[in-house]
């Protein structure tokens, strides 16, 4: 895995490819996106890989601030990116604001489990992101959960490493990464591209 994106002052967001999952109708959303990116001093770094099904991870996540900034490239970008959820949340109003978001209920009660569910979701569409923060928690930790590879492996479609750089605020994509079917392999290559990047309040390791 190469992790060479350059720094460099560009646009705010990169252009999304054709294959990429799209929010349609998304003009003032966007540029709402792209009006809190600039008013914070953040962008987004391409290339974007051109995949119409992928898993998507991101990291380091080490403060609340990340949700608010990956929620604003998102909106930015116009990706419709899928994300499993406690039921529990899905209460009225919030259940359709989230819903709104590309947050899914998870079914803790379904015999597949999270990885299970997630690998059915995938299978069954067309285009689909599905996004996940591997590491689980804001607090350091020395394991990442390892579901976003079995879900990418069991799935067949590959991993997009996204990445938080705050000390030149990027939020930034990495080439597309094909797990080879050993699971503790693919997690330390992942890991190791994970590696320059830092987080508000820490790296990766």
């Amino acid at each position: 895995m190469d992790n060479t994106a350059s720094p460099a002052r560009g646009p705010v967001v990169p252009p999304v490819p054709a294959n990429v999952p799209h929010v349609r109708g998304s003009g003032f959303v966007r540029w709402l996106g792209r009006t809190v990116l600039r008013l914070g001093g953040w962008r987004v770094l391409g290339p974007i890989p051109d995949l119409g099904r992928a898993v998507v991870i991101a990291a380091p996540h080490s403060s609340n601030w990340d949700g608010l900034w990956g929620l604003a490239a998102k909106m930015a970008l116009g990706i419709e990116a899928r994300i499993l959820g406690k039921d529990k949340l899905f209460w009225w109003p919030l259940g359709a604001v989230l819903r709104r978001l590309g947050v899914v209920p998870l079914d803790r009660s379904s015999p597949q489990g999270t990885v299970g569910q997630a690998v059915a979701m995938i299978q069954g569409s067309e285009r689909i992101w599905f996004a996940l923060a591997p590491e689980g928690t804001r607090k350091p930790v020395k394991e990442w959960k390892s579901g976003f590879i079995r879900i990418a492996r069991m799935a067949q479609v590959p991993i997009v490493p996204a990445y938080f750089h705050y000390p030149d605020k990027v939020i930034g994509f990495g080439a597309p990464f094909h797990t080879s079917g050993d699971d503790a392999a693919d997690m330390a290559a992942v890991r190791r591209w994970y590696r320059p990047w830092i987080g508000r309040n820490r790296g990766t390791v």
